[in-house]
């Protein structure tokens, strides 16, 4: 079946919404989500969005605060239009409805997060990504441009290169994205999906990771059909670490909002000793890396399974109405926060790197975009700035759908380009599930073993052996069987655990989000860049 529109819309986090909200107003636009609409990460984030909205603050402030972060890689030029669009994209937020807590007077109550030097956190009690997410939906639901395909995954892209490459040459210009081959994940049936622009909103890579904050949709998915496309990739050996989610076994995936020591919170060993003054100083409000490499190193001299996070020495009023859903689900849990310090592990968040884009979400293929998490775009460099990922997502939607504007009326005016229905090529149903979960469970874990906070290059090694018998193995398997969800999250998870060694080992230095044993200092001489692949090999 053929799903027409002129733009086509894969992911529906911040960025996908934002996006299709502003396109919306002068095309069609189709919008495919995993699962349902609300299930994303942007749902799951609780700190905020930070911009410069402070009586105390300036941009020059904001931007300082992300380039120290990002070690070097961030590109100047792109922090300061981001930070420099801040305040007006929050403003575009209440606007269309979003409640963000109130502070004094007329203003709003800013959080401080690590790293940053003023409080600029915007945010919605503990579930800022739930109001921002709530907003968006509706305006979507409600726009008559707009049709949603819940419960549809992406395959693959369709690229023109594909489409007309059968007997002749085809120039780098004619290289162009048409849409997507998107499966129906309730019919088992892959649509085409044919646009003018597609972009990219799938969100990071959590899952590729045996312990992680993200929602179980964090696949990579469309990292992975963008390099198989032949977009260009980069930094994705810089994948940050939440220091701190809940340690419980039944608390899959509860990350405890990094605003808590915003607020005060400290970080204690099992004896309840304080120790980040040992590591920064900032101490607990160090950067991420920092932090969770700090907290690794306490477990593995202790032995422990996890360290402590404390908040119970501030008012109980004050913990229950500032975080009410991180209270909440502790509670759930036995444990209070307000009279007892809470367990805590490192769990893999959130991706610095991904397609990597220009200024306003081009990526390397034409009519192909990428925002949010699923992109690089030149902020975070080597670690993330806290709560800069939705203000990314924000500006960069606004960046590409102002191109969408100026683009769309001359790609309208030509005839479309014929797209095939998808091929089968004869494959079947499977009976052999055990081969997708076995190397599902098997690349989680040597990620995490192999590849996590702390690394070396025989780590690495080990890990690049197995990903490549991995990734022959699904392969050969994904052209025999019929397309499911599983396969392809399988595929793709595969893929970019391979992008990610391969980076890793390519950077012979430690910085940021990347800290091996075997280099563990800062090598500016060599590797002062961003790490850029594609399908082709190494730019």
């Amino acid at each position: 079946m053929e799903q027409i529109a002129d733009v086509l819309v894969i992911g529906s986090g911040l960025a996908g919404l934002s996006y299709a909200l502003k396109v919306a107003d002068f095309a069609r636009v189709n919008l495919v989500t995993k699962n349902g609409l609300t299930e994303t990460s942007t749902s799951k984030a609780q700190g905020g969005i930070a911009a410069v909205l402070g009586p105390d603050d300036r941009f020059e402030y904001h931007i300082q605060d992300t380039l120290t972060v990002g070690e070097g890689l961030s590109h100047p030029d792109i922090v300061e239009l981001v930070v420099r669009q801040g305040p007006d994209r929050v403003r575009e937020l209440i606007d269309l409805g979003a409640h963000f807590d109130p502070g004094v007077g007329n203003g709003y109550d800013l959080g401080r997060e690590g790293g940053h030097s003023r409080r600029r956190v915007i945010h919605a009690q503990d579930m800022t990504g739930a109001e921002v997410e709530r907003i968006l939906s509706e305006r979507v639901l409600a726009h008559p441009n707009i049709q949603v395909f819940e419960n549809h995954m992406g395959v693959n892209l369709i690229t023109l290169e594909r489409v007309v490459r059968q007997g002749r040459v085809v120039t780098e210009s004619e290289s162009a994205c048409l849409g997507a081959y998107v499966l129906n994940k309730e019919t088992g049936q892959v649509d085409t999906f044919p646009a003018r622009l597609t972009l990219l909103a799938t969100g990071g890579v959590g899952k590729v990771y045996l312990y992680t904050s993200n929602p179980d949709i964090a696949t990579g998915d469309g990292v992975a059909m963008a390099y198989r496309a032949g977009a260009l990739i980069g930094n994705m050996e810089f994948v940050q670490f939440h220091p701190t989610c809940l340690y419980h076994p039944a608390a899959k995936n509860f990350l405890i909002s990094e605003a808590l020591r915003g607020e005060g919170a400290v970080l204690m060993d099992q004896a309840g000793r304080p120790f980040m003054d040992k590591y920064h100083p900032l101490k607990d409000l160090a950067p991420r890396d920092t932090v969770a490499r700090a907290i690794d190193t306490e477990l593995k001299k202790s032995g422990a399974d996890y360290v402590y996070l404390d908040i119970s020495h501030k008012p109980a009023d004050f913990v229950r109405s500032r975080f009410p859903n991180i209270y909440q689900k502790c509670l759930e849990f036995g444990i209070d926060i307000t009279k007892e310090p809470m367990p805590v592990v490192p769990a893999a968040h959130y991706m610095c790197g991904g397609v990597a884009t220009d200024a306003w979400g081009r990526t390397t293929i034409n009519n192909l975009f990428a925002v949010g998490e699923v992109s690089m775009t030149g902020l975070h460099g080597a670690n993330r700035l806290a709560s800069n990922s939705l203000l990314e997502a924000l500006v960069f939607s606004h960046q590409a759908a102002q191109v969408a504007r100026e683009t769309l009326p001359d790609l309208l005016a030509k005839p479309p380009i014929p797209v095939a229905a998808w091929n089968t090529y004869g494959a079947k149903d499977s009976e052999e599930g055990v081969v997708v979960s076995h190397s599902w469970d098997e690349i989680r874990r040597f990620m995490w073993n192999y590849v996590g906070i702390v690394r070396s290059d025989s780590r690495l090694l080990h890990a690049q052996a197995r990903i490549e018998l991995v990734l022959k193995e699904i392969n050969d398997y994904y052209w025999k069987f019929l397309l499911t969800s599983d396969l392809l999250e399988l595929r793709n998870i595969a893929y970019v655990a391979d992008l990610i060694i391969r980076m890793a080992l390519r950077r012979k230095e430690s910085r940021g989000l990347h800290y091996t044993l075997d280099y563990p200092k800062t090598d500016d001489d060599h590797f002062h860049r961003d790490s850029l692949i594609s399908s082709e090999g190494w730019h």
